[in-house]
C-alpha cells in the first residue's frame, strides 16, 4: 500500500463513504451536495479522482460493477477508518480559510465608482439571504431527517449567513456608499 498525504477532501470522501457504507463517485456527489456542499467548497472533479487514490493507498475497497454501467463503489476498509478517527480525534482543525469573492470586491471598492458598493452590497445580501432560507428549509427538516453532527454544522451556518446578511444589508444602506461621496482617481 502507498503511503499518501490525506487531504482535507480526502477526510470528505472516507467519512461520507463510511456515512453510506458505500459510495460510487457520483454518489458522494449527490450527497456532498445536500450536506457539507453547503460550506466546504471545492472542485467536484476531486469526489472522482479522489476515491481511487484512496483505494490505491488501501484506506477504501473497490469493486466495479460486471455489467449495466460498470459503476466503480468504493467501502471504507479498517485503514480506512483508523485515519478517519485519527483525524476525527485531533484537535485541531487547521485555520479557517475565507475565501468570499464579495469581501475581496470590498477590499478594492475604493478604487472603484461611486455606486459599486452599494450595487456588491445589495446583492451580496440577496446572496446571503437566499443562503439563509436554503438552511432554514433544511433546519425545518424532521430530527431524524439529518444526523445531530450535521444538525449542529446547520446551526453555524444559520448564524453565519444571518450575520453575513445583515454586514451587507448595513453597507448597502450607508449613505456615503450611495455615490454621495467620491472614490479614488482613475488613471488618466
Amino acid at each position: 500500500m502507498e503511503e499518501i498525504v490525506l487531504t482535507p477532501v480526502s477526510y470528505l470522501v472516507l467519512g461520507e463513504v463510511a456515512r453510506r457504507g458505500s459510495a460510487t463517485p457520483y454518489d458522494l456527489k449527490v450527497s456532498v451536495a445536500g450536506s457539507v456542499g453547503n460550506y466546504w467548497s471545492f472542485p467536484h472533479a476531486q469526489l472522482y479522482k479522489e476515491p481511487p487514490r484512496l483505494a490505491e493507498a488501501g484506506l477504501l475497497a473497490e469493486e466495479r460493477e460486471e455489467g449495466g454501467r460498470r459503476r466503480r463503489i468504493f467501502r471504507i476498509t479498517e485503514a480506512g477508518w483508523r485515519s478517519l478517527r485519527e483525524w476525527l480525534a485531533a484537535g485541531d482543525a487547521g485555520r479557517t480559510e475565507l475565501r468570499d469573492p464579495g469581501l475581496l470586491k470590498l477590499a478594492f471598492s475604493d478604487l472603484g465608482r461611486p455606486g459599486d458598493v452599494a450595487r456588491l452590497a445589495r446583492a451580496q445580501a440577496a446572496a446571503h439571504r437566499a443562503q439563509l432560507e436554503v438552511y432554514r428549509e433544511l433546519a425545518a427538516l424532521p430530527a431524524d431527517a439529518m444526523v445531530w453532527s450535521l444538525r449542529r454544522t446547520l446551526e453555524l451556518g444559520l448564524g453565519y449567513e444571518r450575520l453575513v446578511a445583515e454586514f451587507w444589508e448595513r453597507l448597502a444602506a450607508d449613505p456615503a456608499l450611495r455615490g454621495e461621496r467620491g472614490s479614488a482617481q482613475e488613471p488618466t
